[in-house]
């Protein structure tokens, strides 16, 4: 009898330390954290705003945990590929997204999109949030975004817009435009921001709302004139450039780019993530990039950037309704 009552509560205890390791494993590796290479997946080609944010903090973020944060750049699909990848992951930390605005578009765009853009994913934090810069080639007659409404609503025949893509941030700011100018503009979508500067660079189309970044940097050239930004208010980089609102009240397209991972990340790895990439975000020098880029720099909680995804897909979901825009 002893020696069952013995061999029982050795079986006992047994399963007990076995419960106990299964239960502590996690908080191990979570308290370890990270202890091999993170993958940051970039829904954008090398180069672009998207891109230039994953490996600025993907190297500060190398520095401080001594991990290679490795940028995976998945440019297709308008983001969705990218999108998948990461709400397929295990959610442990070592798979994360430098999402954008075109993550919460797509919702409204695509009605059989593989996931839910902010349920099957953990938010960490918004990283930066910045309107489009509305750009016409010097050649172009409106000098100043009054003149630009004015020529635009009295056109003489087929008038067109570029933009970064279907479904790009820039689409929609055309189709808005339309929706509140009264204007019929065709939309001219290309691959890439790139492509599109070329051709509006030649004057191959008559205007393009475009990313802050590349934009600047052409309107500080000489080489685009620059008439307007869809903030709500001016720009303290560019002060001298009216907000869209100032002559058609309320329009506003403002976008954003923040780090998210899969859905169930571990509240203790979320606060790692959030409170070392908010720290790089307020390194000064970063945040005279950004500033100087038109764009203003977050750092916001994960529960307030999903509450502002979340508004941010009704937003879209709104637009894409009323302007009629579509995917093909």
């Amino acid at each position: 009898m002893k020696t069952r009552c013995f061999t029982l509560r050795a079986v006992a205890a047994l399963a007990a330390a076995l419960a106990l390791a299964a239960w502590a494993a996690p908080l191990l590796a979570q308290a370890d954290y990270p202890n091999r290479p993170i993958r940051l997946i970039t829904p954008a080609a090398p180069g672009g705003t998207t891109d230039i944010l994953a490996r600025l903090f993907g190297a500060r973020l190398t520095d401080v945990f001594k991990q290679q944060v490795v940028v995976d750049n998945r440019a297709s699909a308008s983001g969705v590929i990218a999108g998948e990848l990461t709400a397929n992951a295990v959610p442990d930390g070592y798979t994360l997204l430098l999402a954008y605005h075109q993550h919460t578009v797509n919702a409204a765009l695509n009605p059989n999109l593989p996931y839910h853009p902010v349920n099957d994913f953990t938010p960490i934090t918004q990283l930066t949030a910045a309107g489009l810069l509305l750009l016409v080639n010097p050649s172009s007659p409106p000098k100043n975004l009054k003149e630009f409404v004015e020529w635009t609503r009295n056109y003489k025949g087929p008038l067109n817009f570029g933009s970064a893509g279907l479904g790009s941030g820039g689409h929609l700011a055309g189709e808005l435009y339309n929706l509140m100018a009264g204007v019929k503009a065709q939309h001219i979508p290309y691959k890439g921001t790139g492509p599109a500067m070329i051709d509006l660079l030649a004057g191959q189309y008559h205007y393009n709302f475009a990313g802050m970044a590349g934009a600047v940097i052409q309107m500080r050239a000489g080489k685009l004139r620059g008439l307007a930004v869809t903030a709500p208010k001016r720009l303290a980089a560019l002060p001298d450039v009216p907000a869209m609102a100032e002559v058609l009240p309320g329009f506003e397209i403002v976008g954003w780019y923040g780090v998210i991972g899969p859905a169930k990340l571990p509240k203790p790895i979320v606060t790692r993530l959030h409170d070392e990439i908010v720290k790089i975000l307020r390194q000064k020098d970063v945040t005279d990039r950004i500033l100087a880029d038109g764009a203003e720099p977050i750092g916001n909680t994960p529960e307030a950037f999903r509450q502002y995804m979340l508004a941010d897909v009704a937003k879209w979901a709104k637009l894409v309704k009323e302007s009629g825009a579509k995917l093909n």
